[in-house]
C-alpha cells in the first residue's frame, strides 16, 4: 500500500445531543453527511442524552421526549437502521465505565484549555456551569468515540480542536497501558452555517429556526417573514444577494441555474422578496415533504422506535463490551 495514500475509512462514530427538535441547520451540519456515510461505511450514530446533562442538569423532564423526537427526525430524513447502528448513549453503560477510567488519567489542565469551555461559560450566563460534568465533557466525548475504536469521526473544521483533545487522551492512555485505542482521525465535512430567520446563525437558543417537523404552513410563514437585504425597503429597490439571509438558504436548497437567475433579478429589482421566498419554499419543501410522510408512517407503528433503538443498543453494547475487555486487561483491573 502506498504510505502517502489516504487511510481506508472503516468505521464512523458520531452523536448529537437531544436538546429539542431538529432544525435545518442540524440537518445540513451533520445528518445530511451521515446519510451519505451510511452507504459506504460501518456507522454508529448515537443520541447523546448524557451529554445534554452537562448544560441542562437542572431540567431533565423533557429529555426522554427530545430523544424520541430526534430519532423520528433522523429516520424521517433518511438514516436507515439496516445500514447504520442507531442507539442511545445512556443505554450502553460502558460509556460511563470508560469515561470514569479515562478521567483518572486526564490532566485537568487539558480540560481547562478546551476552547469551548471558557466560551460557553461566558455565553450561557443564565446557568451555573461550574460543574465537574461540564469541565469533564471532553473526557465523556472521548469515551463515546473510542469505545467503538473508529477510524474516523466526521467533524467540521471548527471541531477539529475538540477531536485533537480526544486524540491526546488516547495517546496518553496508550503510553501508560499499551496500544488499545487507534487515534481517531477527523473526517472533515462541509458544514454550512445556515442563516436563521433573523439573519444570525440558525440556533434554537436564538428562536430563529425552521424545524424538520414543521408543517407546510408554518414553514411558509417563517420564510415569508424572514429577514432580507435591508437595502430592499421597497419592491423596486435593487438588492445584493450576498447580504441577504434568504439567499444564503437558496445556496443550499435551490438548484444552481435558478439561483443564478435569482441573483441577477435581485440586483436589478426584477424579482420581489416574496416571489424569491416562494422559490426557496419549493426547495425546502423538496426535503421536508417526504420527511413528513415518513414521519407519519413511523408514528403509525407503535413500538417501532423502541424496536429500532433496542436493536441498535444491543449491537453497540456488544462492540463496547469487546473494547472494555481490552481496556480492563491493559489496565490490569479485569
Amino acid at each position: 500500500m502506498d504510505p502517502t495514500s489516504e487511510p481506508i475509512i472503516r468505521r464512523i462514530v458520531s452523536g448529537i445531543q437531544p436538546s429539542g427538535r431538529l432544525h435545518l441547520g442540524n440537518y445540513m451540519g451533520a445528518v445530511r453527511n451521515w446519510i451519505t456515510l451510511q452507504e459506504e461505511h460501518e456507522c454508529f450514530f448515537f443520541i447523546a442524552d448524557w451529554h445534554a446533562l452537562s448544560t441542562n442538569y437542572e431540567n431533565t423532564a423533557m429529555l426522554r421526549g427530545y430523544a424520541k423526537e430526534m430519532l423520528l427526525d433522523w429516520l424521517s430524513l433518511g438514516l436507515d437502521p439496516k445500514k447504520c447502528t442507531l442507539f442511545q448513549q445512556s443505554h450502553v453503560v460502558e460509556h460511563a465505565e470508560l469515561y470514569l477510567l479515562l478521567g483518572m488519567m486526564t490532566p485537568v489542565a487539558w480540560l481547562l484549555r478546551n476552547p469551548s469551555y471558557k466560551d460557553q461559560m461566558v455565553q450561557i450566563e443564565h446557568r451555573d456551569l461550574a460543574m465537574y460534568g461540564f469541565l469533564g465533557y471532553p473526557v465523556l466525548q472521548t469515551a463515546d468515540i473510542v469505545l467503538y475504536r473508529p477510524s474516523h469521526v466526521p467533524v467540521g473544521q471548527d471541531q477539529v480542536p475538540h477531536l485533537e483533545l480526544a486524540r491526546e487522551i488516547v495517546r496518553r492512555f496508550n503510553s501508560l497501558y499499551g496500544e488499545v485505542f487507534p487515534e481517531p482521525l477527523p473526517l472533515l465535512t462541509e458544514t454550512p452555517k445556515l442563516a436563521g430567520l433573523d439573519g444570525r446563525k440558525m440556533s434554537k437558543s436564538y428562536d430563529n429556526c425552521i424545524f424538520v417537523s414543521d408543517p407546510p404552513d408554518a414553514v411558509w410563514e417563517k420564510l415569508r417573514t424572514m429577514k432580507t437585504d435591508e437595502r430592499r425597503k421597497r419592491r423596486n429597490d435593487p438588492g445584493n444577494p450576498e447580504d441577504c439571509p434568504v439567499f444564503s438558504l437558496h445556496e443550499v436548497f435551490t438548484a444552481l441555474p435558478v439561483r443564478q437567475q435569482i441573483d441577477r433579478d435581485c440586483r436589478t429589482a426584477s424579482i420581489g422578496c416574496i416571489d424569491c421566498k416562494k422559490i426557496l419554499l419549493e426547495g425546502v419543501e423538496a426535503l421536508l415533504s417526504p420527511a413528513r410522510e415518513k414521519r407519519k408512517e413511523l408514528e403509525s407503528k407503535p413500538g417501532i422506535l423502541r424496536e429500532i433503538i433496542g436493536k441498535g443498543c444491543v449491537k453497540a453494547a456488544a462492540e463496547a463490551d469487546k473494547t472494555m475487555e481490552l481496556v480492563r486487561e491493559a489496565m490490569k483491573i479485569s
